[in-house]
């Protein structure tokens, strides 16, 4: 029987080039093997990553000490139906990227241990986030070996997965470069150039909540501390507010939330 050595990804999308450029930005060098059907993107990960490429699902699988499944939610049980009817003998230990499928669906597609993560493409500096969520069969071991793996890509949560949909729509990057575009861009209407906008925007951003997590400070306190009353910042927030910025927010993770349920009827 061929010895289980590597992490296998079944799926090479961009959620995979960026856990393998942050294993990889992180001194480790296990071996990295990718299944995907399009062969440009095995080619830019092996580049970019050293991974190797695997042509065929079942000796992949057969290499494997654990398996990431990182394609599409509506790809997922088509995918796991391929890998039952290959023939492998394949691990136990298998990690499921895909928002909104819960653990049941999973183990009813291939009945194997089961980890659900949900790993931000901010992985790729070592500087991301992931939540995750474990089986009840999974032994201490193997989840330990989730969270080392996870670990060398940025912080880990462990979390219920009743709370994995809201997880989802709230941790993404996109909150931030939306943000930053959104307040830029208004700062450009106010009168400043991009550059000075952009650089600006990104301060408010960035630089606040490096702030915050570096203080020890409450939201509450620095709130305080940075919006005078009476004073432009002050202003500027109950401005927005007014216009309903909560109110958006909250519509735009409803949204979110919603679509990571309408995954879950795959």
């Amino acid at each position: 029987m061929t010895k289980r050595k590597a992490t296998v990804f079944l799926g090479g999308g961009r959620i995979t080039g960026a856990l393998a450029a942050g294993l990889r930005l992180a001194g480790d060098e296990r071996t990295i093997i990718v299944y995907d059907r399009h062969p440009e993107k095995l080619r830019v990960l092996r580049r970019e990553s050293r991974i190797e490429i695997a042509r065929d699902l079942k000796p992949a699988v057969e290499q494997a000490e654990m398996v990431i499944v990182a394609v599409r939610p509506g790809s997922v049980k088509e995918v796991l139906g391929e890998v039952a009817a290959c023939g492998a003998r394949f691990p136990q230990l298998w990690v499921s990227l895909a928002a909104g499928i819960p653990l049941k669906k999973l183990r009813a597609w291939l009945a194997v241990r089961w980890v659900r993560a949900m790993p931000s493409p901010v992985s790729r500096s070592g500087r991301g986030l992931t939540a995750l969520c474990f089986d009840r069969m999974v032994p201490r071991t193997d989840g330990a070996r989730v969270r080392r793996l996870f670990g060398q890509v940025g912080a880990v949560l462990e979390i219920g997965e009743r709370q994995f949909d809201a997880f989802t729509a709230t941790y993404s990057s996109s909150h931030g470069y939306h943000a930053l575009d959104s307040l830029a861009k208004a700062a450009q209407d106010a009168g400043l150039d991009r550059e000075t906008a952009l650089q600006a925007a990104a301060h408010a951003l960035a630089g606040g909540i490096e702030y915050w997590r570096e203080s020890g400070l409450s939201l509450e306190e620095l709130l305080e501390e940075a919006a005078t009353p009476g004073g432009i910042a002050a202003a500027t927030i109950a401005g927005a507010e007014k216009a309903g910025y909560s109110r958006a927010v909250r519509s735009g993770l409803g949204a979110g939330i919603a679509r990571a349920r309408k995954n879950a009827k795959f």
